[in-house]
């Protein structure tokens, strides 16, 4: 069922709500009705008006509902009270989405970081949940004995298993970090590629990377990041990777969870932002991503607008788009793809600075190889070599620092 307060847009409580059914589809869920409500404040107990409680829970006895979905964050306490009304599991959209991402999840890593999320997110949920726990004995070392409340030692399981998770997601934040050293030392201009889940963020890596990594028509078909190689053109090569996709009040548990995965964005040195230029949530979706970007401070970094599906959006859904610079494509089709890897080179040309370098007459072979690495933007030869005026990035400079003309 979809929430909202007086204050909030109906437009956007529909939105979500509409929202909220296709994830409980992707999820596995056959969706037989939803309910809508307004609301002048929460009720502390369940949420919603208890007129409305004991409406849904005729309709649930009546359609032999077997889940409830909230499209809003539950306590343990409203959990418990709206099951005892309902008869039937009650879960909220964090959940929905938490259950999503434990069938998504096939790495060691993404299992993890699944596992973190769902732990983070029951914790505060179990003081209501376990309010009529019995006492139990405790035994072994570091239990309190006789009397310990059930919840008190299953919250300190929790935080003992949340200890252990954290532990081996920093192994494998360490193992990234030597990739990424790695791929430095390479000295490849990486992009990272964000969107809104289920934009086609995939599907274009594979076109413009010649890969098969798995696509589907559904919220959160990609948990783990996939890095690959993109030739933009005969000279010019890139690393792209694909990330998890973001959504409307996505779990907080989820981000502090992937942070592994998040660093993968953190160090590209610029951003594709993909939107479904069909969507008829465009705006919202782009909305949602901006405010993600800002909020882990990649604001900083240059970013690509591409728009995606422009063989399904009419020619007026085009118009109306004021982002630059930007590209119109089809992940589908090929189309545009081409005009995308121009502008991800002139993306990466906005990141390079101008170099004056000296190649002595010995080392002027050398010439070709740096034509590779830079932009040769004037070269003036003299008795004892060459003067080259070149533009390149600065983390491109190491092989060529000997030659470098020193300014006064």
């Amino acid at each position: 069922m979809g929430m909202g307060l007086k204050s909030d847009p109906i437009t956007e409580v529909k939105e979500s709500l509409w929202e909220l059914e296709e994830l409980a589809i992707s999820a596995g869920c056959e969706v037989i009705g939803s309910i809508t409500q307004i609301v002048s404040g929460w009720n502390p107990a369940t949420l919603i008006g208890k007129g409305k409680v004991i409406e849904i829970a005729e309709t649930v006895a009546e359609t032999k509902t077997s889940l409830v979905v909230v499209d809003h964050h539950l306590s343990g306490v409203q959990v418990r009270n709206l099951e005892e009304t309902f008869k039937v599991p009650v879960i909220d959209r964090h959940q929905l989405i938490l259950h999503i991402f434990a069938k998504r999840a096939k790495s060691y890593e993404g299992k993890l970081q699944v596992e973190l999320a769902q732990l983070l997110d029951q914790m505060p949920r179990m003081v209501g949940a376990w309010h009529q726990s019995h006492s139990r004995p405790g035994a072994g070392i570091g239990t309190r004995g006789p009397g310990e409340k059930a919840l008190e030692t299953d919250r300190r399981n929790m935080r003992f298993r949340i200890s252990q998770i954290r532990k081996e997601l920093e192994e494998v934040k360490k193992h990234r970090n030597l990739h990424r050293e790695s791929r430095k030392r390479r000295e490849v201009p990486r992009f990272a590629l964000l969107g809104y889940t289920n934009t086609g963020k995939s599907t274009l890596l594979n076109l413009l990377t010649n890969s098969a990594v798995l696509t589907k028509n559904m919220p959160f078909s990609t948990l783990d990041p996939t890095t690959r190689k993109v030739y933009l053109s005969e000279y010019q090569s890139a690393l792209l990777t694909d990330t998890v996709g973001f959504i409307r009040n996505l779990p907080p548990q989820l981000l502090d969870a992937f942070q592994a995965t998040l660093e993968e964005t953190s160090d590209a040195d610029a951003l594709i932002h993909l939107i479904d230029l069909a969507s008829p949530n465009r705006d919202k979706q782009i909305q949602v991503v901006s405010e993600l970007i800002v909020k882990f401070g990649w604001d900083s970094k240059p970013i690509l607008y591409v728009f995606n599906k422009c063989d399904v959006a009419s020619i007026a859904e085009q118009m109306k788009v004021s982002l630059f610079p930007r590209v119109f494509v089809s992940a589908l089709t090929g189309e545009g793809i081409e005009n995308l890897k121009k502008s991800m080179i002139t993306l990466l040309d906005t990141l390079k600075t101008q170099f004056e370098l000296f190649i002595p007459k010995l080392d002027e072979h050398k010439i070709y190889d740096l034509a590779r690495d830079a932009n040769i933007i004037k070269s003036e030869p003299g008795s004892q070599g060459t003067l080259c005026v070149v533009s390149m990035e600065s983390r491109n400079l190491s092989p060529w620092k000997e030659y470098l003309v020193k300014k006064p």
